[in-house]
């Protein structure tokens, strides 16, 4: 057994932001990671280009959390797109902001400013223990199973950053659920967000799998989004998908736009012009300029297409896409679900279990991409460092 006085268990962003701010009020920290190495999840986002946040007036970015927007907000306010991209630069990455907001490292990876961040973090001595993997603890032990066996730790204050429970292989797996709820602890069961959908496509569409639907936009329930998808071999990608998960999820419809910036009327107008002998196809190409992904998406979903104009314009609005719900959890960018915002006081604290702290994706909260996930991870990270900092001084000035 090993006395400590602060563990962080989970090495994303939101453990390294807490064990930052733990490292800065003067605390020794143990951050304790089941991989390999720290930041793995971190390391995939940025493959993509590591969307750090973005670039927009405030009440905007907090509504993009839905029904955890008064959760979260407290956390954003003091640490939102603006101080993200100030921190960023602080560890010596120059970055851009894209048309749509988005903001990125010039260098378009995450691997710069994971190193600089984690020789930030040793300058602090903060210390870390790979593949060390929680499994429970009872009477302010903390116990792990690590290369060398099984291995206890006492800390004066924990930071819990173990993830959602999707990527499992980089280590968010949520096996973690078990043990907090075995200690009491309130928690929303897991769901995928930012999903790509499950279609069962005929095989006339094959051709068009790796192909992007740019133009369009997309409602499911009362929400709305626009924004390109992939079509694949499994169904529907991509950011214009994403956003609408947590309809989707509860079953609702999805619609296709596919002329978003023409009226129905306009459409029906254009359509009722004489065809000749082309097909509806060609007639739609030539009046409309649907592209070919377009063109296969309405003869998959509406054949045989309306001889009317205006029921065709209908469904070139409004194109019901039949569906099989969201792909598994597990290939999710992100999950909903976790503990509970009940569960946890003003500064991140478990109430059950005074001076066990939480934060990041293992709260019970979703967002869509675009800078939203990890900017609330590094808020509600760092939210809950300085609430385990405060706690431990007062712990201090009590001893």
């Amino acid at each position: 057994m090993e006395k400590i006085a602060a563990l962080v268990i989970g090495g994303g962003p939101a453990g390294l932001m807490a064990a930052e701010m733990l490292g800065r009020a003067g605390h020794s920290v143990v951050i304790a990671d089941a991989m390999p190495s720290l930041g793995r999840k971190f390391l995939m986002a940025g493959k993509s280009g590591l969307n750090l946040t973005k670039a927009e007036p405030r009440e905007a970015f907090c509504a993009a959390y839905g029904e955890a927007e008064g959760w979260l907000r407290p956390a954003l306010r003091d640490f939102g797109p603006n101080d993200v991209q100030l921190w960023a630069q602080d560890l010596g990455q120059e970055l851009f902001t894209g048309s749509t907001g988005r903001v990125f490292p010039k260098v378009m990876k995450a691997s710069p400013l994971l190193r600089a961040w984690l020789r930030r973090l040793e300058g602090l001595g903060v210390q870390s223990r790979l593949r060390w993997r929680w499994n429970g603890c009872e009477q302010g032990l903390w116990r792990f199973d690590s290369p060398a066996g099984a291995r206890c730790l006492a800390p004066g204050v924990v930071v819990l950053a173990l993830g959602g429970a999707s990527w499992a292989r980089l280590g968010s797996d949520g096996a973690w659920a078990g043990i907090a709820a075995r200690q009491g602890v309130e928690l929303a069961d897991f769901a995928p967000a930012n999903a790509g959908l499950c279609v069962a496509w005929s095989d006339h569409m094959r051709r068009h799998f790796g192909a992007p639907v740019k133009g369009i936009a997309l409602r499911a329930g009362d929400l709305r989004s626009r924004g390109e998808v992939v079509l694949s071999a499994s169904g529907i990608e991509g950011g214009g998908i994403y956003p609408l998960s947590p309809a989707l999820r509860d079953g609702a419809p999805l619609f296709l736009d596919l002329a978003p910036d023409r009226s129905a009327a306009d459409l029906a107008a254009r359509l009722a012009r004489p065809k000749g002998k082309a097909s509806w196809s060609n007639h739609l190409r030539k009046t409309l300029g649907v592209s070919p992904v377009a063109r296969a998406l309405l003869a998959e979903f509406a054949r045989p297409l309306p001889q009317d104009p205006t029921h065709l314009a209908e469904l070139i609005k409004a194109l019901p896409v039949l569906h099989q719900g969201l792909r598994p959890m597990d290939e999710a960018i992100s999950t909903a679900g976790g503990i509970t915002r009940a569960a946890l006081d003003g500064h991140y604290m478990l109430r059950a279990h005074p001076g066990v702290f939480a934060a990041g994706e293992m709260l019970d909260w979703e967002a869509p991409t675009g800078g939203y996930l990890l900017t609330a991870c590094l808020a509600t990270g760092r939210a809950a460092g300085i609430g385990a900092a405060a706690w431990l001084a007062r712990s201090d000035q009590v001893g």
